[in-house]
């Protein structure tokens, strides 16, 4: 299995150099040249397995320059019974709202409460490995941007790997407190977050041009040392995310919920597009998929570019009550148009350095006939996400997050208008104790406590649900990250804390 660049189709690169790399010189992301194909017999027996063998099939198809000890050592550290909770680390609910139902994939039971740690309890092994295998005598340097979960479940994913460090950036404004809470505090020896005097995409600008930078990369290999990613643009925490639906479809199947061949509809509350765009690859794996429809909240860029076909990130930005959604300039959107142009990276080139340039882009014709026949675009906005989180709470005794509550809204959104009752996965994506205020005045009209952690107690006793542990044992957790930065200010940022001059 070999990898192009989006921008590039002349790169060509092993698993463990895209992995290793994060993105390609020229700013492209890594894609694979080809997808492994699965039939319903190939489903069949995977049903058969637990979430690692699950894992270690699917990944074995795409990392062939890793053995099957490297493999079978990576998953068996990252999908334990003690960071996910049990062997199941993405467990299903069942729950109706009205006459609709849904399957809600539970993505959250990992060390930092959020999807993320799906793909980063693994990504760690991946890359150390990646690295020994293409430069063994580098340190990696791990740039993160992140609008909240992304920048803690990295944080702790990489704490105290040998061979590595990791330097997350995360807007100043723009996380909820538990978010930043959880940043702060990160224990380990090789880390260092910093706020930064923007938006999301401010950050994730200036973490790509630092990838980029000539000069920069010079430093670092006169350092021995080498940048590499643990953002949705890297190919080793996109790879993770599809064994996740795999697995949904498996354990449904099992639970009688579908029949072997039958298809389902994929529900996504969508910011960077790599979610979503792991259910795509598991469509044209062989998975039955339906319909993907791609979440938004009021910062509904997504939503637009699926119905028109023009994306266009000049337009007012929100800060919300589902932050890891506040997003403008969706990464992973590039490797769906790779595709949907059947590799025509010198397209994909022209349409990215017109967002660069001109804020915009408009697809082809065809290229927007096919997003018509796969793709359905909703959003949902602050006020109507609290009331979804009522009303399920209420009417079905399910808590959800401000993230899974816009996916659910803009679900039944699709079922009013289309009819369509295809069994649907709903990805999960946090836990509800991680956006505690808001959840909080959702479900209760008594006047909200002051303190954060008041909160998360008060939704406990209103719920009855437990605070997940990792975040209860926040509150006593000491503060060692308070510095703030300009965007033009991160790349000196970097090279200090890196000690080099």
């Amino acid at each position: 299995m070999k990898y192009n660049s989006t921008r590039n189709k002349s790169t060509v690169v092993s698993a463990a150099q895209a992995i290793a790399q994060g993105i390609s010189e020229e700013g492209g992301l890594f894609v694979p040249q080809s997808l492994p194909a699965y039939s319903l017999e190939d489903i069949k027996a995977l049903a058969a397995e637990d979430y690692r063998g699950r894992a270690k099939r699917i990944f074995a198809d795409f990392l062939s320059d890793f053995t099957a000890e490297e493999i079978s050592e990576s998953v068996d550290a990252a999908y334990t019974a003690e960071k996910f909770g049990s062997d199941d680390p993405a467990p299903i609910s069942y729950i109706e709202s009205g006459s609709t139902k849904m399957s809600v994939l539970e993505l959250w039971h990992g060390p930092t409460c959020a999807f993320k740690d799906m793909a980063l309890q693994i990504l760690p092994h991946l890359l150390t490995k990646s690295v020994k295998k293409t430069c063994s005598d580098k340190e990696a340097v791990i740039l993160v941007a992140t609008s909240g979960d992304t920048g803690k479940a990295a944080l702790e994913g990489f704490r105290d790997v040998d061979g590595t460090r990791i330097m997350v950036f995360y807007p100043v404004n723009g996380v909820s407190p538990m978010q930043k809470r959880q940043m702060a505090t990160q224990k380990g020896n090789n880390v260092s977050v910093m706020a930064i005097e923007g938006n999301f995409d401010d950050a994730q600008t200036g973490v790509k041009k630092i990838f980029t930078d000539s000069e920069i990369k010079a430093k670092l290999a006169v350092n021995d040392k080498l940048f590499s990613s643990a953002n949705s643009i890297n190919w080793g925490r996109l790879l993770p995310q599809v064994v996740y639906y795999f697995s949904a479809y498996c354990d449904m199947l099992n639970e009688g919920k579908i029949a072997l061949g039958d298809r389902m509809n994929v529900v996504v509350p969508t910011g960077n597009f790599g979610n979503i765009l792991a259910s795509f690859y598991a469509m044209n794996m062989g998975l039955p998929i339906n319909k993907f429809i791609c979440a938004s909240n009021s910062n509904n860029v997504l939503t637009d570019f699926i119905k028109t076909g023009t994306y266009d990130r000049k337009r007012t930005f929100y800060t919300t009550i589902s932050p890891s959604m506040d997003i403008l300039v969706s990464s992973n959107l590039e490797r769906l148009l790779y595709h949907l142009t059947d590799g025509n990276a010198e397209k994909v080139a022209a349409w990215m350095s017109s967002l660069s340039s001109e804020g915009s882009y408009t697809v082809d014709d065809e290229v927007k006939a096919k997003l018509d026949a796969l793709f359905y675009g909703g959003f949902c906005d602050d006020e109507n996400t609290k009331k979804t989180i009522s009303r399920l709470y209420k009417e079905e005794n399910y808590l959800c997050d401000t993230h899974t509550a816009v996916a659910v809204n803009v679900y039944q959104q699709y079922v009013d208008e289309t009819g369509d009752l295809t069994p649907a996965v709903i990805a999960s994506t946090a836990s509800p104790y991680k956006f505690a205020k808001s959840v909080l005045e959702a479900v209760c009209d008594d006047a909200l406590p002051e303190d954060e952690f008041a909160m998360v107690d008060e939704l406990s006793a209103k719920t009855g649900t437990p605070v997940p542990a990792p975040l209860a044992a926040l509150k006593d957790a000491q503060v060692r990250f308070t510095e703030e930065c300009s965007v033009d200010a991160m790349p000196e940022a970097v090279l200090r804390g890196l000690g080099i001059n």
